[in-house]
């Protein structure tokens, strides 16, 4: 990734009225562009127009473009006030919750705003989402589609229409109590401070920013503003169905994201391995193939089922941590020994502890299901914090 900044200007410049300017004074726009060359320069006029004269500013611009985006964004940033960044990325990973991520990490004030590059979201309404924050003493600031005051009127003539409501009931339906208070999860528009935004926050980058904050680690007050959603400028939309598709898969994550959740979805995932493991026996069997070979056959294809689900549902933000062949091998010698594990262990619980035959083997599956879990979750898909201690120990 380059990193390139024009600097015209000073993010200490003074303000008018000292009263109209909430502390700590100073905002960083995070802006995501994806071939805007139509629209930055008309983006960076309505912010100079509207936001330094009552709050200093600088802009940060993720850039993801295969045009010639950053070199009109570097020509524009000769005309504002206000320093201007370029953060142009030739390899746009996690899409634009990733290029959202990045801005954050690179923003040097107390308050962040987050907003879309194709002037859809008025720059105008920037000093605002930080004068409610500092007023309702919030930590984070959500400018709304759905308040009073506030309208689709960009998407009104649109099928997004439908999918953005769709979404929004979707993810408010899923976190009922996380999104208390927050009327479009949705929202590519908000402020948030600095000290709300931590490491854990914005790993793994999700497509959607503000629902990965609201989830995984919610301000300590929430407040909202209403803003009107105006029409594309220029350029095309970054929502495409392989972005809808990351966006699912974000959501999901984020649902799965304590250790109860995984286990559920884990024995679930176990469960339908049952359907290819049965096919597989009633074809060997009936090919002639003796039942026992044809049983400790036929477990490959439950357990071949139940690794390609997990590997693209339950853990695929962990797949980088070990080779696909090491995943592969040991996931099959943990599902493999939970067969040899699960007999003795029967023969344990009946023998010397005097239960019948049903509750020992209905125990022994609950004891190894627990331990496969533990050991898929260990071994298999090494949890991110045991990576990065690892890695710092070894970097000291």
């Amino acid at each position: 990734m380059s990193h390139e900044s024009t600097v015209p200007g000073e993010l200490d410049r003074p303000a008018v009225p000292a009263s109209e300017v909430p502390e700590p004074g100073a905002v960083t726009l995070v802006v995501p562009t994806f071939d805007e060359s139509g629209d930055v320069r008309r983006l960076l006029r309505l912010i100079t127009e509207s936001v330094p004269a009552r709050l200093p500013c600088e802009v940060v611009f993720v850039d993801d473009s295969t045009d010639d985006t950053p070199d009109v964004i570097r020509a524009a940033a000769l005309d504002c006030p206000f320093p201007v960044t370029v953060l142009h990325r030739d390899e746009s990973a996690g899409g634009l919750g990733g290029a959202v991520a990045e801005g954050v990490k690179a923003a040097g004030s107390d308050w962040i705003v987050v907003m879309d590059g194709d002037c859809r979201h008025p720059p105008s309404l920037v000093p605002d989402l930080v004068a409610t924050g500092e007023r309702a003493g919030a930590g984070l600031v959500v400018a709304s589609r759905y308040l009073r005051g506030g309208s689709r009127a960009g998407r009104a003539v649109s099928h997004r229409v439908a999918l953005s409501r769709a979404a929004t009931w979707l993810t408010k339906a899923l976190f009922p109590r996380r999104l208390r208070g927050i009327s479009d999860p949705m929202s590519g528009f908000f402020a948030i401070r600095r000290s709300e935004v931590t490491a854990d926050v914005l790993e793994p980058p999700g497509c959607k920013t503000l629902l990965g904050l609201a989830v995984r680690r919610r301000p300590r007050a929430v407040t909202e503003v209403p803003f009107v959603f105006e029409e594309r400028f220029a350029g095309e939309s970054r929502s495409t169905v392989r972005e809808g598709l990351r966006f699912l898969r974000h959501l999901f994550g984020l649902r799965t994201a304590s250790a109860p959740a995984r286990m559920i979805v884990f024995g679930l995932i176990g469960l339908s391995g049952f359907v290819p493991n049965l096919a597989a026996l009633w074809a060997l069997t009936e090919a002639g193939l003796h039942y026992l070979p044809a049983e400790i056959l036929a477990n490959q294809f439950g357990v071949a089922w139940n690794f390609l689900l997990l590997e693209r549902l339950l853990f695929h933000d962990r797949r980088r941590h070990r080779h696909w062949a090491d995943r592969t091998l040991r996931f099959a010698l943990i599902s493999n020994a939970d067969l040899v594990l699960r007999i003795p262990l029967i023969a344990l619980l009946v023998g010397q502890f005097g239960l019948a035959v049903l509750p020992a083997t209905v125990l022994a599956l609950v004891i190894t299901f627990v331990l496969r879990f533990a050991g898929t979750e260990a071994l298999v898909y090494l949890p991110r914090r045991r990576r990065t201690a690892r890695t710092a120990r070894s970097d000291a």
